[in-house]
């Protein structure tokens, strides 16, 4: 598959079929992550898999939402992925500080499209959730107070064999040549 056909065929993926994920699977998607670039090399993440269905359950329920009731989806994902940061390296902070940019951030959406890649030429579908109590997500997945869950993401085989048309902003909507206008 071509990069352009894989950039197609990658979508938030909302309704999964009950199958469940094979640990090979799982497994490539992983060394994909392992491969991510970062600033500095710093690499500042971990990622928790979440097979067992009690605990995955549990884990959807604090995607739900008190009053909004979003992501009720997540419960079919046969697995959660939970996505935390770690400390990035020495030179990562010093960059991160002497520019006031958090480069860790960037980092774990670097990674986490590389999870999302490389499920999608798997054939599994994906979706990156960041509506969630992370409080309870890591009390659940025993991650330690201090450290955060920037995002969770659901991983599948889609229900339908379909990929959505794609809703974009027209090119010069996104970007120009030499200037911002």
């Amino acid at each position: 598959m071509h990069f352009s056909e894989l950039l197609l065929k990658r979508e938030s993926t909302r309704k999964y079929l009950s199958r469940p994920v094979e640990k090979d699977a799982i497994e490539r998607i992983m060394e994909a992550c392992r491969l991510a670039p970062s600033a500095c090399n710093s690499q500042p993440w971990r990622f928790v898999v979440v097979t067992d269905p009690g605990l995955k359950d549990r884990v959807a329920q604090a995607t739900f939402g008190k009053v909004l009731r979003f992501n009720r989806f997540v419960v079919e994902a046969p697995v959660i992925v939970a996505l935390v940061a770690e400390p990035p390296n020495w030179l990562s902070k010093i960059g991160s500080s002497i520019k006031d940019k958090d480069y860790y951030l960037m980092d774990i959406g670097i990674v986490a499209e590389h999870f999302c890649l490389q499920a999608a030429e798997l054939g599994l579908g994906s979706c990156m959730i960041g509506w969630f109590e992370e409080k309870t997500v890591k009390e659940l997945l025993n991650i330690p107070t201090k450290k955060r869950v920037p995002l969770l993401i659901t991983l599948g085989y889609p229900a339908k064999d379909t990929t959505r048309k794609k809703i974009r902003k027209q090119p010069k909507e996104v970007y120009t040549f030499n200037k911002y206008r």
